[in-house]
């Protein structure tokens, strides 16, 4: 089924997501729900708080890339109760990062490029591993949801006044995209 993504302005998208036991209900069908609203909203990650869930939950899917970045090739993947390690900040790379949760708006990242994370996978396998490169950011960014944070609260005050209006809009539902949505007022 595919789900409502929620927009800047719900609450749910600024509080920290909880840990969920190995008996969720319906963890299956919530990750089965979150794939198909990631694959008709056509993003790359997505994160439970932004379907309303404030868990730890996060889909990716990086094989849509995988013709420019062939090593993802395959790569669909949930990850349970995720928790950023360790940043390496020895080196750090500035894209461009979107957000299905702020539709429209762009804007300059600067993230490290290596990571270390636990999570469970969607057999509840525990792994613990050093991530680099462009998943390194995707599971920045999706990992910054579980935490209450969208990745303009990463770019700088400058660049937040520039964009203060365009998020005014988003709370206001004054917005246009191609997927389904749930605002914080009725549009």
């Amino acid at each position: 089924m595919i789900l409502p993504i929620y927009i800047y302005g719900q609450s749910v998208l600024r509080k920290e997501s909880a840990d969920i036991p190995a008996d969720f209900p319906g963890l299956d069908q919530l990750i089965a729900d979150m794939f198909e609203t990631l694959d008709a909203s056509e993003g790359i990650g997505l994160a439970a708080p932004q379907v309303g869930k404030d868990i730890r939950v996060v889909v990716i899917d990086l094989d849509v890339l995988s013709e420019d970045m062939p090593e993802y090739k395959d790569f669909r993947k949930a990850f349970i109760n995720p928790h950023i390690v360790e940043y390496d900040e020895s080196e750090t790379d500035t894209m461009e990062e979107g957000c299905l949760s702020l539709p429209g708006l762009h804007e300059k990242v600067t993230r490290p490029k290596r990571i270390h994370v636990v999570y469970e996978d969607a057999d509840r396998q525990p792994h613990d591993e050093w991530v680099e490169g462009y998943l390194a950011r995707v599971m920045q960014h999706e990992f910054d949801h579980l935490e209450g944070k969208v990745f303009v609260d990463r770019i700088s005050a400058f660049r937040k006044t520039m964009v203060k209006n365009k998020l005014k809009a988003l709370m206001q539902g004054r917005y246009s995209c191609g997927y389904k949505t749930k605002c914080a007022v009725r549009k």
